[in-house]
C-alpha cells in the first residue's frame, strides 16, 4: 500500500512512500533492506531498531538494498567517477581538436579523410562502441547529459550498488551504440552518453515500480524525452531507444531477481544483454563486409 510521501526518518530531505515493515518508520531507497515481506530499515535488520523484536531475522543480517547490494558510505561515488570521465574526455577534445573526435566517435564504415583508409566498427575498431559513449563536443550536449546523470545516477547507485550500477550504465551505453551501428547509415558519426542516460531513465522507472512509488513523474519525463528524440534534428534516436531497452531489461533482472538466486539471475541478465549487443554487432559487421 502506498503511503503519502514523507521524509525518510534517517534522511529527512528524501521523500518516500515506503515504510519499514518492523518499526513502520518511512525509509528511502538507500535505507531499504529487502526482507521476506516488504522492506526494513538497517537498524531493525541489525536488531537495534524500534521494531527489531517484532519479527524474526532471516538469512544474512547485513543490510542489503532491493537489488542485494550492501549499503556504502558514499552512494554517489561511481556517479561522480563516470561524470568525471565524461568531463575529462570533453576537455581532452577541446585540447586535441577534431582529430580525437574522429578517432573515438561511432560510425560503421567510412573514410574520415578523402584519400584515407576505410575505418569504423566494421573494420575492427570495436572500441568505438564504448569510447563514443564518453564523447561530447558542444557544451550544451555534455551539460544536458551530465545533469541527467547527476539526477538519475545516485538513487540508482544507492539501490543497485556500485558494481551493478556500472554494469547497467555500460550495458545501456553499448546497447545504444549497437542499435545505432545496426540501423544508422554506416558513414553517419554518432557520439554522446544519451544512450546510457536513457538506460538510467528506464531503470529508474523499473525501480520506482518495484518500490510502489508514484510512476507519473518518471513516465511524464520519459514521454517528454521520447518526443524530443523524434522531433529534434541531429539526434541519434537509435542510441536513445537501444539504451532505453537494454537499461530497462537489465534493471528489471536486477531488482526482480529471486532472493535465493539473486546473484545468478543478475549475472545471467547482464550476460544476456552483452550477448545481444555482441550478436547485433557481429550481424551488422557481416552485412557491411560480406
Amino acid at each position: 500500500m502506498n503511503d503519502q510521501a514523507v521524509g525518510c526518518y534517517r534522511h529527512p530531505d528524501r521523500e518516500t512512500g515506503i515504510r519499514c515493515t518492523r518499526c513502520e518508520r518511512p525509509i528511502c531507497p538507500e535505507c531499504m533492506v529487502s526482507a521476506s515481506v516488504g522492506f526494513q530499515c538497517p537498524p531493525c535488520v541489525r536488531g537495534e531498531g524500534e521494531g527489531a523484536g517484532d519479527a524474526p531475522r532471516h538469512g544474512d543480517a547485513t543490510p542489503r538494498t532491493v537489488a542485494g547490494a550492501a549499503h556504502v558510505a558514499d552512494p554517489r561515488l561511481v556517479t561522480k567517477v563516470i561524470l568525471g570521465i565524461n568531463v575529462a574526455v570533453w576537455l581532452a577534445v577541446l585540447a586535441a581538436g577534431d582529430q580525437l573526435v574522429a578517432d573515438l566517435e561511432l560510425f560503421g564504415r567510412a573514410r574520415t579523410e578523402l584519400f584515407g583508409p576505410v575505418e569504423g566498427v566494421a573494420e575492427g575498431q570495436w572500441y568505438r562502441l564504448l569510447t563514443s559513449v564518453f564523447l561530447h563536443q558542444s557544451p550544451m550536449h555534455i551539460a544536458f547529459n551530465m545533469i541527467s546523470l547527476w539526477w538519475l545516477g545516485p538513487p540508482l547507485e544507492a539501490a543497485l550498488g556500485r558494481v551493478r550500477f556500472v554494469a547497467l550504465y555500460l550495458l545501456a551505453g553499448l546497447g545504444g551504440s549497437a542499435l545505432t551501428y545496426l540501423v544508422a547509415d554506416p558513414a553517419q558519426p554518432s557520439l554522446g552518453a544519451s544512450g546510457a542516460i536513457f538506460g538510467l531513465l528506464g531503470a529508474t522507472a523499473v525501480l520506482m515500480r518495484r518500490l510502489n512509488y508514484d510512476m507519473r513523474p518518471v513516465i511524464a519525463l520519459l514521454v517528454l524525452n521520447l518526443i524530443f528524440t523524434f522531433t529534434w534534428a541531429n539526434i541519434a534516436w537509435q542510441a536513445h531507444i537501444g539504451g532505453l531497452v537494454i537499461g530497462t531489461a537489465v534493471a528489471y533482472g536486477m531488482v526482480h531477481a529471486p532472493r535465493g538466486k539473486r546473484l545468478l539471475v543478475q549475472r545471467l541478465t547482464c550476460g544476456a544483454a552483452l550477448l545481444l549487443v555482441a550478436g547485433t554487432v557481429v550481424l551488422r559487421t557481416l552485412q557491411l563486409t560480406g
